[in-house]
């Protein structure tokens, strides 16, 4: 990986206006939207495609879906225009793929990474499998879906997986300085991905959190130059 390259942030879990212009202007890449109702971050599809509309040009919406049906997808993505897929639960690679086929979207699949040493987990064979996933989200495995906030052992992964990583799970401004130091090297690119880290509430977002975690990730950007 080419040891200038930006990392670039996603933000997720938006339901404000607000927070999404406040992420936007402190220079966020990519904006969740989480379209899972058990979620306390969940939207509707439409409230999803309101606030996608604020985004500005280059700013792309991500849709986050947790073992969802094949018409729902689809009419999310024909009400947010070009935003990608992001399959947070138990979908097999063939139907991100078809999902993938059927809406002309890219799409990212999360890798729960457990939380124990002991644990069986292979990321090497679960990228393999999910190759035509345009990224892999590392999060940690948790009771539930869609992310839990927490940090896994960043030093029991691969130094070596071929596909694009984006790092999720428990960062804040504080420590995701430390993760783009630990795995800048160990995929193809490596981006960065937070909500919980960036609240006030869960579903509200600390504007002053937003802008401190951005600049935590160009600070070690500056590290690695």
């Amino acid at each position: 990986m080419n040891p200038q390259q930006r990392t670039r942030i996603k933000m997720c879990g938006f339901t404000r206006e607000a927070d999404v212009l406040a992420a936007c202007a402190a220079g966020a890449d990519a904006i969740g939207f989480v379209l899972y109702p058990p979620s306390p971050r969940g939207v509707s599809i439409e409230r999803a495609a309101e606030l996608a509309r604020l985004l500005p040009a280059f700013a792309l919406p991500v849709l986050l879906f947790v073992n969802e049906t094949a018409e729902r997808i689809q009419a999310a993505c024909k009400s947010v225009p070009g935003a990608w897929l992001q399959f947070h639960g138990d979908e097999t690679p063939e139907f991100c793929e078809t999902m993938s086929r059927l809406t002309g979207r890219p799409h990212l699949k999360a890798a729960r990474i457990p939380l124990s040493e002991v644990a069986d987990f292979d990321l090497l064979e679960f990228a393999f499998i999910h190759q035509q996933a345009h990224a892999l989200l590392l999060d940690a495995h948790v009771d539930g879906y869609g992310g839990g906030g927490k940090t896994f052992n960043w030093s029991l992964l691969p130094t070596s997986v071929n596909a694009h990583l984006v790092l999720s799970g428990g960062l804040t401004p504080a420590n995701v300085g430390d993760g783009i130091r630990a795995l800048r090297s160990h995929g193809l690119s490596l981006a960065v991905d937070v909500s919980s880290g960036i609240e006030a509430a869960k579903g509200l977002k600390d504007a002053e959190k937003i802008q401190q975690f951005v600049a935590a990730v160009r600070a070690a950007d500056a590290d690695l130059l």
